[in-house]
């Protein structure tokens, strides 16, 4: 079976908002490897272990991206493509826009499965598996938390609410959103570390029409305010008692 897996790269860590509000300061951020596409990551190799075949690891965006697929070609991934991608394209807020990107290769490359996280750490739209199933038209599964390949199917274990789950059988080619957390993720180990770098990921130039505007619109960045602190009553029990009773009735009003 071949899978394609696809990745996202965001920010490692909190970041700072541009002065003009536009965007996020990009000039000294560190990138990483977005969680709940390393779920997605960990499912395809745990299939290709059980049942064989073939995982490629996708990824859109500007030339930092490639440390990404150099890390899932460590951890197993068998071949790497990336999307060129600059400017508003490269951002990965629009989920549609990210969708048309990883149209390119999937039409390309025709696989059973595409595999993705169930949402980016970043702008957590949790739409673009969604959007690029729906362009693709191939069926669809979110939350999946176990696949089970068939003849031509795919059986998966939807986590719904309330601790309820819901089995699909879908046939194949499919579009699968991957509950984060299902299993534990692997590390590179040294020999896949030293293979990867030598490994040669395929950089392909999307048509004009893949990184057209989409339908969302980016207005502005601001960091969110404080609205809550924490203070510490000092004194005796009793005392405390005191402070907390006129805090209740005199700032929260709820006495």
């Amino acid at each position: 079976m071949k899978i394609l897996v696809a990745l996202k790269q965001v920010p490692a860590r909190d970041f700072p908002v541009e002065s003009s509000g536009a965007w996020i300061d990009e000039s000294a951020l560190q990138y990483e490897m977005n969680e709940p596409d390393a779920y997605a990551l960990e499912a395809a190799l745990q299939l290709k272990e059980a049942s064989g075949g073939e995982v490629i690891a996708l990824s859109a965006g500007p030339a930092r991206v490639q440390t990404a697929l150099r890390e899932a070609l460590a951890k197993g991934a068998d071949r790497a493509i990336h999307i060129q991608a600059e400017g508003e394209a490269a951002r990965g807020t629009d989920p549609s826009i990210n969708a048309r990107l990883l149209e390119v290769a999937v039409r390309e490359e025709q696989p059973e499965l595409v595999l993705t996280g169930l949402q980016s750490d970043d702008t957590g739209s949790g739409q673009t598996g969604v959007i690029l199933a729906a362009r693709l038209g191939w069926p669809h599964a979110t939350l999946v938390v176990a696949i089970e390949p068939g003849a031509g199917t795919v059986r998966v274990k939807r986590e719904l609410e309330a601790g309820w789950y819901q089995h699909v059988t879908l046939p194949v080619p499919a579009v699968l959103t991957i509950q984060s957390g299902i299993s534990r993720l692997r590390y590179a180990t040294l020999m896949g570390i030293k293979r990867a770098k030598t490994k040669e990921i395929r950089v392909v130039e999307p048509p004009a029409e893949a990184l057209a505007g989409g339908g969302l619109r980016l207005t502005g960045l601001a960091e969110p305010r404080r609205q809550k602190q924490t203070q510490f009553l000092e004194g005796s029990p009793s005392e405390q008692a005191a402070q907390l009773v006129e805090k209740l009735r005199f700032e929260a009003r709820v006495l």
